[in-house]
Parts: C-alpha cells; structure tokens; sequence
C-alpha cells in the first residue's frame, strides 16, 4: 500500500482506524462493526501497521457476510493516512484460515473458498451486497416514512413527496446513502418513495410497498437484538 509523508501520530491513527471501521457495515443488520461491538481490537503498532481484530456473534456466522465485513474493513482501514501495512483477522469463525488469507491475498470469495473445508463458493458476492442494500434502503423508507403516516400523512400526499419534503431526522441522511450507494437518486427533489431500481411508487402498489418495507426494518431490529445477545452471551461483554 500506498504511506503518505504526513505521518501522524500513533494516536491519531489509531483514531483515524476506529473511524474507518465505523464506515464497515454488517450487510445484514445495516450497522457498523463498532456500534455492533464486532471490533475485539484495533491498534496501530510503532512501524505503522494497523491491527484490527474482527468478531461475530457465533461461529458458525454465515461466511459470505464475514467474508465481506473483513474485506470491507481492510479497504476502509487502507485509507487511513500513514500506515505502512494493514494487518485484518476475523477470529473464532469456522472460516476464518480461509477468509482471513484470502482477504489478505486481496482474492475474491470464490478464490478464497477454494480447497477450503468450508466449501465450495460458485459466485462473488456483488449480487448479494446490493440485495441487502436494497433492504437497507426499504427499511430506511420505513423508518422515515412511518412517522410521516402516524402524523397523518395520506397515501395520495406520500407519493407526492420528494426526500426534501421529509422531516430532518437521524434516519433520512442513512436512506440518502443507500440510495446512492444503489445508484438512486437522492437528492431533494427526489421522490421520498421509491422501488429498488428508483421508480415512484404509486398510490396504488404504496400499502403492499410500505408493508414490505415495514417488515424488512422489523427483521433488522429482530436480528440485531438476537446478534447482540449472542456476542454478549459468548465473550461476557
């Protein structure tokens, strides 16, 4: 990798670690590893090099997500000014050997489960990133919208709404991101209320839209809750 000539202080690139690991999302539960608690460790060692030590709640964690949250740890902690090297492990996962080598190859999924014990892995995982920032961004639609409907708020004025129209709030800034990340505009003009390619959704498909999207954020809290408990329970935090 790259060093920069700046080079800061061991403190603040340990900060600038931590901060770059808030940007690592779990693709499932759309929170970052550190809010999550998913960070066991994160140091920045005299010649450089950044150490971060990654944990999941079981180990039996589906390897596809743990694959991606250790790659995407790697990138965002490469970016921090004036290391020297990035050193990335997941540990007490049944596929660590293999994602951890792979990661640090800089191999893809599929290269990296071949001739593992883990299996054989017959697609990269682009597909699934976007499928679950395609939830992401439903849910987001829930958590800002919901308000809108318990105020009042009729369908007919709903799918007359741009993004701009929404209430500030600390939920509408997450779903203009996953909108861009989705290649969706999501600006101020943009309509509040859209399917997975962009689309407005119309009063008529809007009960069925927002249900759906009602029920993907109910999954997300279920499942954080369950992820959390679970962590706690197997490290005593």
């Amino acid at each position: 990798m790259t060093v920069t000539s700046d080079t800061p202080s061991t403190a603040s690139a340990v900060d600038g670690v931590w901060e770059a690991l808030r940007t690592v999302r779990d693709p499932e539960l759309d929170t970052d590893v550190v809010s999550l608690d998913f960070v066991a460790s994160a140091s920045v060692s005299d010649d450089g090099v950044a150490h971060v030590r990654l944990r999941l709640p079981t180990y039996f964690c589906a390897p596809n997500f743990a694959f991606l949250m250790v790659a995407d740890a790697w990138d965002a902690v490469s970016q921090v000014p004036g290391l020297t090297d990035v050193d990335v492990e997941l540990l007490d996962h049944f596929a660590s050997e293999a994602i951890n080598s792979g990661v640090a190859a800089r191999a893809g999924f599929v290269s990296s489960m071949a001739g593992s014990a883990v299996g054989e892995a017959v697609d990269e995982l682009h597909d699934l990133r976007r499928s679950f920032t395609e939830r992401a961004m439903l849910a987001g639609t829930d958590l800002v919208v919901r308000p809108l409907v318990r105020a009042g708020t009729t369908p007919e004025e709903l799918v007359t709404m741009t993004l701009g129209d929404a209430p500030p709030s600390d939920d509408l800034p997450r779903l203009r991101a996953r909108r861009r990340e989705l290649g969706i505009p999501a600006g101020d003009d943009a309509p509040l209320v859209v399917d997975a390619v962009g689309r407005a959704v119309g009063v008529d498909d809007l009960p069925l839209h927002l249900r759906k999207a009602r029920s993907y954020q109910v999954g997300v809290d279920a499942n954080t809750s369950i992820c959390r408990g679970q962590l706690a329970a197997r490290y005593g935090l």
